[in-house]
């Protein structure tokens, strides 16, 4: 492996960059992300390497991977895998995941925007709810493409703005320390508009699915606010920024909790929906 992509003009690979990247692995390390994705959200990995078309023989990479949900589908689909996570604690899970599944991967400490990959290395570069919290989106965009052969398929599935995810990072935007310059939301990977402007004239045959994941562990609001704040780094770290200010817990705890009775009353059923956006393409 090599690394074919050195400092751009979003500053990567500077100081300040670096730093922004140690903050960004302390905050998925903190909690219990192994949990949310073994609870919650595992089965859109497959639902993304299925969408991708990947195929035996493949050769895959999954960019922020976590612990696994997609590149593990991908390698039971037989193909040849690297995980890639710029958050090595989440290998471990991802490990036992991979045992219990009877397949083998490799697993690869990398940045999404700094890929340590030689271009064209892969027959398909996929990323489920992952290379969407990278900060700098063209950035993360350039090394996705730049690792996929000609010919080759790319697939990214995202929360949307304005589904459930998209309108949780919304509720906690006021308490939240600013984006850094240059940093994108990360639920803009859920609009079709804005994915479409960053893979540009490098592909072809985009096409675009808009679904849901159904989520019924929650029964109230209240159980879905305790349950990420415990668990999910993002929402931790917002209320470790707040922490000393009683009314701003207190006014991000009652947003919270609404949001999540919001969705449950929507849904009627017991059921929460959370929407994604799938998108896939061949690399021109």
């Amino acid at each position: 492996m090599t690394e074919s992509n050195p400092t751009t003009s979003a500053g990567i690979g500077s100081d300040a960059d670096r730093e922004l990247k140690s903050r960004h692995r302390s905050m998925w390390a903190s909690g219990d992300y192994p949990a949310v994705a073994a609870d919650l959200v595992w089965p859109l990995g497959a639902k993304l390497v299925d969408a991708t078309g990947v195929n035996a023989g493949d050769r895959v990479l999954d960019i922020a991977a976590g612990t696994g949900s997609a590149a593990i589908r991908a390698a039971e689909q037989g193909a040849v895998v690297v995980a890639s996570d710029l958050v090595p604690e989440l290998f471990e899970a991802g490990r036992r995941n991979a045992a219990d599944a009877g397949v083998e991967l490799e697993w690869v400490e990398a940045d999404a925007e700094r890929l340590p990959f030689d271009d064209a290395a892969f027959d398909a570069a996929i990323s489920a709810i992952g290379v969407m919290f990278a900060p700098h989106h063209e950035a993360a965009a350039g090394e996705l493409l730049r690792v996929v052969r000609p010919g080759g398929r790319v697939g990214v599935l995202s929360w949307t703005p304005e589904g459930f995810i998209g309108r949780m990072f919304r509720a906690m935007k006021p308490f939240a320390a600013p984006l850094p310059p240059g940093a994108q939301p990360a639920p803009l990977w859920g609009d079709e508009s804005h994915v479409r402007g960053l893979l540009g004239d490098a592909v072809d045959g985009v096409e675009v699915q808009r679904d849901s994941v159904a989520i019924d562990r929650f029964a109230t609001g209240a159980e879905f606010r305790d349950y990420f704040k415990a668990n999910y780094g993002p929402t931790i770290a917002v209320y470790r920024r707040i922490a000393d200010d009683a009314d701003a817990v207190r006014a991000l705890d009652d947003a919270l909790a609404a949001l999540g009775d919001t969705q449950l009353k929507s849904d009627g059923d017991g059921t929460m929906r959370w929407e994604y956006l799938v998108v896939t393409a061949t690399r021109r």
